[in-house]
């Protein structure tokens, strides 16, 4: 029992810190109660979805930026886009990140977007490593806890 009641810990300590940096915000509780038995991947889908989005708006957003005449509506929309999909799943700092990159898109400035480019790849890849994290150590909780569970106690 020691083993798993210090799994529990060591999770909820991670997880307390995730808030406390700032990474996630309560946006990421309310995604996580919608999970349930006949769901059990639903988060870990919801946050890989938003990946593959933000990898692709991300990499939009470059190619954007790398042209000679910027289009800053398209910018202004796909920094939107990765604004509203990052809080809807919680990531504060992504989401702090974005709006800094709109304020730089409404005064056309290049190389402010282009650094909150750079910032929100950052964020975005630290993010991702500690949900990748905190899902380990949630399957590893719950790998442990199944055949307790199954034992009768």
């Amino acid at each position: 029992m020691y083993g798993v009641s210090q799994l529990q810990r060591q999770l909820t300590e991670y997880t307390s810190s995730l808030f406390d940096e700032g990474f996630l915000d309560d946006q990421f509780n309310e995604v996580q109660q919608l999970q349930d038995e006949s769901n059990p991947e639903f988060v870990v889908e919801v946050v890989t979805l938003f990946f593959e989005g933000a990898e692709r708006l991300l990499n939009e957003l470059a190619k954007a930026l790398g042209q000679d005449n910027i289009d800053f509506k398209r910018v202004e929309a796909n920094v939107r886009q990765l604004k509203g999909s990052s809080s809807s799943i919680g990531a504060q700092r992504v989401q702090k990140v974005c709006i800094a990159f709109r304020n730089y898109c409404e005064e056309k400035n290049v190389e402010g977007c282009l650094k909150t480019l750079q910032e929100i790849k950052q964020e975005c890849s630290s993010v991702k490593s500690k949900l990748e994290t905190l899902f380990k150590m949630k399957q590893q909780v719950l790998s442990w806890e199944a055949p307790l569970l199954g034992s009768g106690r």
